[in-house]
């Protein structure tokens, strides 16, 4: 009878606990959309969060927003800047350095003049406008002291080639905070790992769109990410068609002002977080695939994989740093 009554309680404990559940959230961000899945053992829901967090992010460094720090400090005003202000500004520094300036946030006021930005569009550009925007270009003339940005008037501070991927890692850290540990953050093709997939009991599958001019949604391939974050860069949508039908890609080359003239048509990066594999791969779009080489060399934590266009057209691609097959 005793063994009876401690089985019965051991089946009574047993389906009195809850079954853990994969949250899937979903909604719109930074001019495209957010999807996160997490694995919670209380299925608590997180979207009022993310979206604070978003919202925070955004009146940081969004240049799409008239009153936003970085807005600000564009115009000239004097403001103290953020936590979220200061570590984007510290790791484009970084990367700034790496890639001898092939990453440069002062670059905005002239991709805006190509009108692939948030301010109207340049008309009648020639060489001595975009030589008169270029004076003001310069990462390494901005610098930051007790919470405030050291630059001249003429520069235009613009996050935007790595502020997604730090969206990215807001959301993952936040998660981790909560101690979940089993996640994928994605915005915009932008993403971001840890653990496993829990619904599936396998790594994250993650897919490297197939570049297509027309639009259409096809893999070049599929990998399994775990532990790290991938950003992917690529110039075979994101590009405009002047009045002569010439085509230019949205990767302004940070030498000449100019969109990047590049067989590469999309280059995607795995880094340990987003926010590095964001700004690395708007770098690596533009310096091509014999630069990137040599300086992987001795960045062994970059994963990259390029699929480029030949001389007859023919797609190819190349990968570095032992990127996923």
């Amino acid at each position: 009878m005793k063994n009876l009554f401690y089985l019965t309680l051991i089946l009574t404990f047993f389906s009195c606990e809850k079954e853990p559940k994969n949250i899937k959230l979903s909604g719109p961000v930074f001019g495209t959309a957010y999807s996160v899945q997490y694995h919670s053992d209380n299925e608590v829901n997180y979207q009022k969060q993310f979206d604070s967090l978003f919202n925070v992010v955004n009146q940081s460094m969004s240049t799409y927003i008239p009153d936003s720090k970085i807005s600000r400090l564009n115009r000239g005003d004097d403001v103290a800047v953020d936590d979220h202000f200061i570590r984007v500004f510290n790791n484009a520094k970084q990367i700034y350095r790496t890639t001898e300036g092939a990453f440069d946030p002062t670059i905005g006021a002239v991709v805006n003049a190509w009108d692939f930005g948030p301010e109207g569009k340049l008309t009648n550009i020639d060489s001595t406008a975009i030589d008169s925007l270029m004076k003001s270009v310069g990462f390494n003339r901005m610098g930051l002291k007790n919470d405030k940005i050291i630059k001249s008037n003429a520069s235009y501070l613009d996050f935007n080639a790595i502020a997604k991927g730090y969206g990215v890692d807001v959301i993952g850290e936040f998660l981790e905070q909560k101690n979940i540990t089993d996640y994928l953050v994605e915005i915009g093709g932008e993403i971001r790992t840890r653990g496993i997939n829990f619904e599936k009991n396998a790594a994250w599958k993650v897919g490297i769109d197939d570049p297509n001019f027309e639009g259409d949604m096809s893999y070049s391939k599929v990998i399994s990410l775990q532990d790290e974050a991938m950003a992917t860069s690529g110039t075979y949508r994101k590009f405009k068609i002047d009045e002569n039908g010439n085509r230019y890609a949205h990767i302004i080359d940070t030498k000449t002002g100019y969109p990047s003239k590049t067989n590469i048509l999309s280059v995607s990066v795995i880094a340990k977080d987003c926010m590095t594999a964001d700004g690395y791969a708007t770098a690596f779009q533009s310096m091509g695939i014999d630069k990137v080489t040599r300086l992987l060399k001795s960045h062994p934590e970059l994963k990259v994989y390029f699929i480029y266009e030949t001389e007859n057209k023919a797609l190819k691609t190349l990968s570095l740093n032992n990127f996923p097959e």
